[in-house]
């Protein structure tokens, strides 16, 4: 036999049948089907080894600054000062713990693709109908199908009745696939490949029967695994920028170390002095509190987003949102209800919206005039020549319970919404024979007993329903259906087909002369009634939000084009007139994409009929042209995407358990709405983020400043390690957490994204933290020169000074942290009570170590005046005074300009 087949779509079935060495009645044998087992192997798929415990525990060490840390940690315990290797040794520890536990629920990602797998599956082999375990099955196996099932493997269709699948989770259409068992052109799409079914589909109508050609990785499914498996996690734009942001603090503290190694050689210095100086050094440069504030920060935005309908599963996530410069959507349920309405009626006469609103049909432009006989037909024959099923509350749309066809339910819910009695009609109108729907004939038909005679119902496509109508109802009269009547209605059909509606025509015949077995004939033509599944109400306000905010907003979908470009327009992602779609079918393969269409497809924002593969390859052109890139989704089909883009979105209402695992955020109510409001606040929280990393990284250099120039100019006043690993994770943790629980700026949807290739501290920023730290040395060395050449005091007392100067400089420095442009008094840090609890928290904890004598002695103090307390933190306020000061101007100016 050959297996794998290839496109066993464009083979005829008995060419399939013949290759695959199958049999369509009584199967393959139990013992031909244990020979294939071991050959082709279990009908499940590989899953990527998942990390160890261990693991995961060890990546959270990988980071520039906890090898920093690590290494002082290592210098301390080499000079036997336990106490500070303990304190680094648990700051690194905490921080690994925290990214543990938060990483450590994403590891079931892949096991949701096992929870696909069907865990029982009827197969017929040596003419007896079995259940066995789907692993099982075999290529060559005959699967019977009825609605209900889960297709275990994908297969080549033998036998169809009426049979219809819901492929949604798998190509993004969300009307059903009607199947056949038609022969179809080699280059056929998946979503158009109506003679195949595939792995994790279900069957919602009829019956028929399936030849498995495609198992494990074989199948639709296990393309798409593989590709998840594939697609690599890639560092987020904030660990980049972080790590960045390590180094240029490693290299500023090898430079101001060498210098002060050098003038200590010169100045003859002993050289334990100059080595407990250059550790001071490198405390000083490491922002212990750095990977802490940034968690916590992180952590405390997800609690928010959750209240938001965001549930954030990784951290960096939240962070990463806010630089979106791009989202890439799905269509069905994300932009639209993924529900099917009615949504036009047209007559020979005059067309009509319509739509269902609390239980009441309405109609937006006005109601029907001439055709009323028209719409009264059409809607019998909707309810006739329909076999989905009302299995409760037959009296109310909003309380009705349906199964069957989309399409036949939306006809149901017309007519109740219409004010008929369903149920009656159908009791009134005995059915007593069908022609069911198929490919060939493209319509369906029903004959019905009444009390006055026969009734025959038709429905089906325009074109060939037209065919066997010779009459058409024109409001009370009925006339001959000429050529140009029917060359009208063609027309018509054309243009609301164009819109993006599937269009389904209904006729009728009546009478005791009707041929019942030949009823589909001599019909009389109602109308057309087009459906759609229609766009969420509140998705162009939030689209409009991010287009304001410079998001571009790009729909990938697996349906129709026309349907896809109806549905962009009706919510704002494109203007009236565009017309620009790409489809899958011409979309070059990854590796065949020239310049020009990167450049095309970077300019569109709709794509149709993509594949799995495609719109993990559209994400990519998309990245590579330097965007950040939020991918949403809900099917089997988004999965790989969802891993690959920067920041997955799944839904969580009607998304498969593969995508919501596999993204990085779950959307609690499924809408574009809570996708904008993230996005907000993940730019809230960069706000944040960049606002404590600006007041670290002032603190820790200017910590660099002064114990250089101490060490130069006054020695034995210089800060011990242990005081600055007090000050870095105290008097720098607690304002610099209050930084990051912030609101943020308000404005932030009105500005553009951010530059992803910009540093998280900018040539402009790192100009004001030069200034901001030159001041917090300024006002140390003037207290600590003021107490040595003016009060006459030893170096410990210099040294206290200087302790208790940085630490009040630092914490009134946390006011320096206001926006541009914002009050004095009355601004984002003013309003943060943070930022009192935590000056409050750390003033507290200054005293304390001042008070208890245990821990004055280790950390070097001693008990001091109340004149140099006085001294100490009226010069802390320097820093605050100079900057709010030169605020001040620099606002009166610009508003005079």
């Amino acid at each position: 036999m050959k297996y794998p087949l290839d496109q066993p779509f464009s083979l005829p079935v008995e060419e399939v049948v013949k290759l695959i060495q199958a049999n369509t009645v009584e199967g393959i044998t139990h013992h031909e089907a244990e020979k294939r087992s071991r050959v082709y192997g279990l009908n499940s798929y590989k899953t990527q080894k998942q990390k160890s415990l261990w693991l995961i525990l060890l990546f959270q060490f990988k980071s520039p600054i906890v090898y920093l840390l690590i290494v002082g940690a290592a210098v301390s315990l080499y000079f036997k000062d336990i106490l500070e290797t303990t304190a680094i040794l648990a700051v690194i520890l905490i921080n690994a713990l925290i990214g543990f536990f938060m990483e450590f629920q994403a590891r079931s990602s892949m096991n949701a693709l096992k929870k696909m797998d069907i865990i029982l599956a009827k197969v017929i082999r040596g003419g007896k109908s079995r259940s066995i375990p789907s692993e099982q099955l075999v290529p060559g196996d005959l699967i019977p199908l009825e609605a209900g099932d889960i297709i275990p493997a994908d297969g080549r269709l033998v036998v169809v009745n009426r049979l219809q699948c819901d492929e949604s989770s798998l190509t993004g259409e969300s009307l059903p696939s009607n199947k056949t068992i038609e022969t179809l052109k080699e280059d056929t799409v998946v979503g158009d490949q109506h003679n195949m079914v595939f792995k994790g589909t279900s069957v919602i109508n009829g019956n028929g029967k399936m030849v498995i050609t495609g198992i494990a990785a074989n199948t639709q499914l296990g393309t798409i695994t593989s590709l998840v498996e594939s697609s690599a996690d890639t560092a987020t734009p904030l660990d980049k920028k972080l790590n960045r942001l390590s180094r240029k603090l490693i290299w500023i503290t090898l430079v101001m170390t060498a210098i002060f190694a050098v003038t200590g050689f010169i100045q003859g210095k002993a050289i334990l002095t100059i080595i407990e100086t250059s550790i001071a050094l490198a405390v000083a440069a490491i922002p212990e509190g750095l990977p802490i504030v940034a968690t916590v920060a992180l952590s405390y935005g997800m609690l928010l987003m959750a209240r938001r309908n965001a549930i954030v599963k990784k951290l960096s996530a939240v962070e990463t949102l806010g630089s979106t410069g791009v989202i890439l959507t799905d269509k069905t349920g994300t932009l639209t209800e993924n529900k099917i309405y009615a949504d036009t009626l047209a007559f020979p006469d005059e067309t009509i919206k319509v739509q269902v609103e609390k239980n009441l049909l309405k109609f937006p432009d006005g109601a029907v005039k001439l055709s009323t006989e028209n719409f009264d037909k059409l809607l019998l024959t909707g309810i006739l020549c329909n076999n989905a099923i009302i299995e409760t509350g037959d009296k109310s749309v909003e309380q009705a319970q349906f199964s069957g066809d989309p399409v036949e339910v939306a006809l149901i819910q017309m007519a109740i919404a219409a004010g008929l009695d369903t149920r009656g009609l159908m009791k009134q109108y005995v059915r007593i024979a069908e022609v069911p729907f198929s490919s060939e004939i493209m319509m369906m038909g029903t004959l019905h007993q009444t009390p006055s005679g026969y009734f025959a119902a038709a429905k089906g496509s325009v074109e060939h329903l037209l065919e066997k109508c010779s009459q058409v109802q024109s409001g009370a009269r009925i006339k001959i259906l000429d050529r140009d009547s029917r060359n009208a209605i063609l027309l018509k059909s054309e243009k609301m087909a164009a819109g993006g509606l599937r269009v389904l025509a209904f006729a009728y015949r009546s009478g005791d002369g009707l041929d019942t077995h030949n009823y589909l004939n001599e019909l009389v033509y109602v109308g057309m009634a087009g459906f759609l599944d229609p766009p969420r109400m509140d998705i162009k306000g939030a689209i409009l939000n991010c287009r304001k905010a410079g998001i571009k907003v790009v729909m990938i979908t697996g349906d129709h084009p026309q349907t896809a470009l109806n549905i962009a327009r009706k919510v704002g992602l494109i203007d009236e007139d565009n017309k620009e779609v790409i489809t899958g079918k011409e979309l070059p393969q990854a590796e065949l994409l020239t310049k020009a269409w990167r450049q095309r497809i970077l300019a569109t924002a709709v794509f149709a009929r993509a594949s799995p593969k495609q719109k993990l390859e559209i994400a990519d052109v998309f990245q590579k042209a330097g965007s950040i890139v939020a991918m949403t989704g809900d099917g089997v089909n988004d999965a790989p995407a969802l891993k690959k883009a920067d920041v997955g979105i799944a839904m969580g209402i009607r998304g498969t358990q593969v995508a919501k695992e596999t993204a990085s955020i779950v959307l609690k109510d499924d809408s574009f709405t809570s996708i904008a409001q993230a996005v907000a606040h993940g730019r809230e929280i960069f706000q944040n983020i960049q606002k404590f990393v600006v007041y670290l990284v002032s603190c820790n250099l200017s910590e660099i400043f002064i114990v250089t120039i101490l060490g130069v100019v006054i020695p034995g006043a210089t800060l011990l390690p242990l005081q600055i690993l007090f000050l870095n994770m105290v008097t720098d943790i607690f304002p610099a957490l209050a930084l990051g629980l912030g609101t943020g700026d308000r404005t932030v949807m009105s500005r553009p994204p951010r530059d992803p290739k910009k540093n998280m501290i900018t040539d402009k920023k790192w100009l004001v933290i030069a200034l901001y730290s030159a001041a917090i040395t300024s006002a140390v060395i003037i207290a600590v020169v003021y107490c040595k050449e003016v009060l006459n005091s030893d170096d410990r007392t210099c040294n206290n000074v200087a302790f208790i100067t940085l630490t009040f400089a630092q914490l009134f420095h946390v006011f320096n942290m206001s926006s541009d442009g914002a009050g004095i008094v009355d601004n984002e840090i003013t309003r943060n009570k943070w930022v009192w609890i935590a000056i409050l928290i750390c003033s507290g904890l200054t005293l304390m170590v001042f008070a208890v004598p245990g821990l004055r002695i280790v950390l070097g103090l001693s008990v001091l005046s109340f004149k140099l307390w006085v001294a100490a933190i009226t010069v802390s306020l320097l820093p605050l005074v100079v900057f709010q000061a030169f605020k001040a101007v620099q606002k009166i100016y610009s508003r005079r300009g």
